[in-house]
């Protein structure tokens, strides 16, 4: 057996012992790695250039000079190998066991005698943890829960964890899991394992992720529930509390080989990254409805999916940021920017806003594909009670492209009450018989650069043979299907209504002649120059942001005025934008990027040869949008 054979194959034992409940499959000759993530998607490439002109960018990435990061376990252990104490923390989704087993294998090789503790073995008990978490689950409701309100030490056991103490006899004292800083030992370093969000799903559908003190991995639908409203809050703040004193933040989607920095450097990289344009790394995700748009233009991506409907663009509670040195990728949650620099970041909109990034972009493909289900989202009152959201999910759709025979589906037809509509929809799920949508609600037709306007409330769905940028609120699984045109999920499973939610939500006024006239941004020119002009596209009084479209042929220059701007190209090849100390940075076709309020003023450079468009949102605030008419005078 060959070098390359037999590391494999002791690979492929640490596996075994990270995902004991997982089959392992083997052939004659090699002994095959366990799926520890279920996906079509490729892992994120731990080496990386960024693509050419033109060519949307999967992997985009800030760049941090030389020698910021570091690759491996051996690496690792010599960073390590100074510190006496060390607590090893980090987020849900980390496979604790196979990166104990690697790291310990370095230090046996450096002649370091590592004592290890489980921080595991101060939860409590499973049935304790089960009814602490159980008034946040939302009961039998498959979808829905409330926001945890509790910390993470309330998962263990106080006397448990003062208990554990260092090994005299050790050479190196580690304790290791999530929560593991919650001990409290002198002169000890801190390490800490982030997991991107997309991976953590990834692994739990392979049952290699699971929720916070479960035995037993749950299955991957309500396994996200638990995730979204119990452990992600809880380990959010978690890691909020630690960012500033960590010494080594670790990227563990690489298993056998993760990348890591100092924590000085990665707290000085988020500092300079508060000052200029950020774009998140997105990831895509087939779905019932999903179309073809998104496989078609970005070839890159994995084609053996029937389908893309999503790309998050932006949904910013679970995309990353990608540092690069030297060819290394390291990838952080979002999160901990907002946690150091949210100032910075949001300007103005900082003191309502707080930690929260408040804007979403992403984008919904349904080309040759199907319609959307018939939804509406909910109230404010209705998600701060039922929810614990801050606000709510008020959406626009932006039509980036689609087909001669696009529509959208918005507010109700005329004369509709809401009892002749919530029988219609009941005798329909009860019988499994169609229902006859085009009797009840109001359908527009679509066209490039149309801006339709969904508040909470708006009963909606986007049509087939539509891409669209959907611009919203940060909030993004609170949608209330009423009717899902009689189709299966991917995994061949009924999709989940919520018809009663639904009805406690709708505005029913919102019908006829006042749902064209309310629900469809009408667009003005609000400034114009002798080759650029300043579009703006009013959204409702309901939604809390605002949204520009910026049309030019050469140059324009933007100030915040200080708002963070969220901005996709929606027409054009490619764009620079420029800061005012000179740094240029490439945007391509369909991308979304965040402009810091910061940065104060910037420049967008067309690298077409045709006029281009940018759409740009941001939250509202007092002043008269006539002021604005300065902007573009170069």
């Amino acid at each position: 057996m060959d070098i390359a054979t037999a590391r494999t194959a002791n690979n492929c034992f640490r596996w075994v012992r990270a995902c004991p409940q997982h089959a392992i499959l083997y052939n004659s000759a090699l002994m095959q790695k366990p799926i520890y993530r279920k996906t079509t998607q490729t892992l994120a490439p731990i080496y990386y250039e960024p693509t050419e002109i033109g060519q949307y960018d999967i992997y985009p990435s800030f760049d941090v000079g030389s020698g910021k990061v570091d690759i491996g376990f051996a690496a690792l252990a010599a960073t390590l190998k100074p510190y006496r104490r060390i607590l090893l923390d980090g987020y849900g989704g980390v496979l604790w066991q196979a990166l104990r087993t690697q790291l310990d294998e370095q230090f046996a090789m450096l002649g370091i005698k590592a004592a290890w503790t489980d921080i595991n073995i101060a939860l409590k008990a499973s049935a304790q943890v089960e009814t602490l978490v159980a008034p946040f689950l939302g009961g039998d409701d498959p979808v829905f829960g409330t926001r945890f309100t509790g910390h993470l030490r309330d998962f263990f056991e106080t006397h448990a964890v003062l208990q554990l103490q260092p090994d005299p006899n050790a050479d190196i004292s580690i304790v290791y899991g999530c929560g593991a800083a919650l001990v409290d030992w002198a002169d000890s370093a801190l390490v800490y394992v982030d997991i991107p969000k997309n991976e953590i799903q990834f692994r739990s559908r392979a049952k290699c992720a699971n929720n916070l003190g479960r035995v037993q991995a749950l299955d991957p639908k309500p396994a996200y529930k638990r995730f979204y409203f119990v452990d992600w809050p809880v380990l959010n703040a978690h890691k909020a509390e630690l960012l500033a004193r960590i010494d080594i933040v670790v990227d563990g989607q690489h298993p056998d080989d993760p990348t890591f920095m100092l924590g000085d450097d990665l707290r000085a990289a988020l500092t300079a990254l508060s000052q200029t344009c950020i774009r998140v790394r997105p990831w895509f995700e087939p779905g019932p409805w999903g179309g073809q748009w998104i496989k078609q233009h970005i070839p890159q991506l994995a084609q053996d999916v029937p389908n893309y409907a999503w790309s998050f663009e932006a949904i910013l509670p679970e995309n990353g940021l990608l540092f690069r040195s030297d060819g290394l990728l390291f990838e952080v949650s979002f999160d901990c920017l907002m946690h150091q620099h949210y100032r910075e970041v949001l300007g103005k909109a900082a003191d309502r806003f707080g930690t929260e990034f408040p804007i979403r972009f992403d984008l919904l493909d349904t080309f040759e594909g199907g319609n959307l289900s018939v939804q509406c989202h909910p109230r404010p009152d209705y998600i701060k009670q039922h929810f614990g959201e801050n606000f709510t999910q008020d959406e626009t759709y932006y039509i980036l492209d689609c087909a001669a025979d696009a529509q959208v589906y918005l507010g109700f037809r005329d004369g509709i009450q809401p009892a002749a509509f919530r029988a219609a929809l009941e005798r329909s799920y009860q019988e499994g018989s169609p229902f006859d949508v085009e009797r009840f609600v109001n359908i527009e037709p679509a066209h490039r650069h149309d801006l339709f306007l969904i508040p909470n409330g708006t009963l909606h769905c986007s049509g087939r043979n539509t891409l669209v940028l959907e611009i919203s609120a940060t909030p993004y699984i609170f949608t209330f299907k009423m009717y899902d045109w009689m189709r299966m999920d991917l995994d061949g499973a009924p999709r989940p209504l919520n018809i009663a939610r639904a009805m406690d939500n709708l505005y029913f006024e919102r019908q006829g002649q006042r749902a064209k006239d309310e629900l469809i941004a009408k667009p003005n020119v609000i400034a114009r120059g002798v080759d650029w002009q300043l579009v703006h596209l009013p959204t409702h009084p309901e939604h809390f942001y605002d949204v520009h479209r910026i049309e030019f042929a050469n140059e324009f220059v933007c100030e915040t005025q200080p708002q963070c701007h969220v901005l996709n190209l929606v027409e054009g090849t490619s764009i620079l934008v420029e800061l005012q100390d000179g740094v240029r940075q490439r945007f391509n076709f369909a991308e979304t990027f965040i402009v810091p309020a910061a940065v104060q003023r910037y420049r967008l450079i067309n690298e077409g040869n045709a006029p281009t468009k940018v759409i740009k949102a941001f939250v509202k605030d007092d002043r008269d949008l006539s002021d604005l008419s300065d902007q573009g005078a170069l």
